[in-house]
């Protein structure tokens, strides 16, 4: 079958190590399913992995990809969840599960014609999304769904301010969030992408570190040590910092005097469940949400949608069709 995969680990190049081309079929073991792929979306993840991040070269050559959707062999349209994990090791979620991994970590990815996952993993698509919608899905849009609807605590009307506008996550909460009825506010250092975020959906976007006109409820940071100070003196007295990333960096200053005094929250979020990604398709299905979407691009011009994403020069997801 026709694949993209890590053929090299490379961290200064990482398209270096992009190869397509022909790859075995997937020959699924007891209770997997193999899912013929109709899309399959592109992530910062993929990116990371060509770099050697959480992807080391005796597991070369590894597919790539974490999102797909597509057809099972009895002719269901699904959608593939891409954690693989064990929720009884986790207490009762697949995430934290010691042990677990994503899909193009351990196990071949999505960026194929075909892809072999645990039964459990499938999810059926609903019919009101496309299959290039929902193969936005599993990764960005549930990262945020996870931490909007289970670890902010926030209520409807709340205020939400996203650190770093136009990455993938903060788009998936602007879009979330206003269809949840919060009220969501950005920060960036383009004006171009604070304008596109306001375009959205965002209520108001500030400069990066900007004196904000109140303190918010809570924090989503995906940026890390480039924010985290602007993060923690924003908050309201008892509020809370949810953060899935650290894309500048994981060793900021700790302002543990603020937040004991202020009584914060900072609560860790990472992916999410196969059940809330079931009830986020339910979601997107009730609400009318859609991920946006900057291109759809054959797969096998797959090294053009990578070269987007690590020049940053696009907006939304980048889906691929085999």
């Amino acid at each position: 079958m026709f694949a993209v995969y890590a053929a090299r680990i490379d961290a200064d190049n990482p398209l270096n190590g992009l190869e397509t081309g022909e790859r075995p079929d997937p020959e699924p073991p007891a209770h997997w399913a193999t899912v013929t792929v109709r899309a399959t979306a592109l992530n910062h993840h993929d990116v990371w992995s060509l770099r050697g991040v959480g992807l080391p070269a005796d597991r070369l050559p590894m597919i790539l990809g974490c999102d797909a959707a597509g057809v099972d062999e009895d002719g269901n349209e699904v959608v593939v969840h891409a954690v693989i994990g064990d929720a009884n090791a986790g207490g009762g979620d697949e995430t934290l599960d010691p042990r677990r991994s994503l899909l193009s970590e351990r196990y071949q990815g999505t960026f194929a014609e075909k892809v072999t996952v645990p039964k459990a993993n499938l999810i059926p698509k609903p019919a009101a999304l496309s299959f290039e919608e929902a193969a936005c899905l599993p990764t960005a849009y549930l990262t945020a769904y996870k931490m909007l609807f289970d670890k902010s605590g926030a209520q409807p009307g709340s205020t939400i301010l996203v650190q770093g506008a136009g990455g993938g996550v903060a788009t998936a909460l602007i879009l979330l969030g206003r269809a949840a009825g919060y009220r969501m506010w950005v920060t960036s250092r383009s004006e171009a992408k604070c304008d596109a975020a306001v375009k959205l959906g965002a209520d108001q976007a500030f400069a990066t570190g900007a004196r904000l006109p109140e303190r918010v409820d809570v924090v989503m940071e995906t940026v890390g040590q480039a924010t985290w100070s602007h993060s923690v003196r924003s908050l309201k007295p008892g509020g809370r910092i949810v953060i899935s990333g650290a894309t500048s960096g994981d060793i900021p200053p700790a302002e543990l005097t603020r937040i004991f005094f202020t009584q914060l929250s900072v609560a860790g979020s990472t992916m999410g469940t196969r059940d809330q990604l079931g009830r986020l398709l339910r979601f997107c299905e009730q609400t009318g949400t859609r991920p946006l979407i900057d291109r759809v691009i054959p797969l096998a011009q797959a090294a053009d949608g990578f070269a987007a994403m690590i020049e940053g020069t696009h907006t939304g997801k980048i889906v691929f069709t085999p």
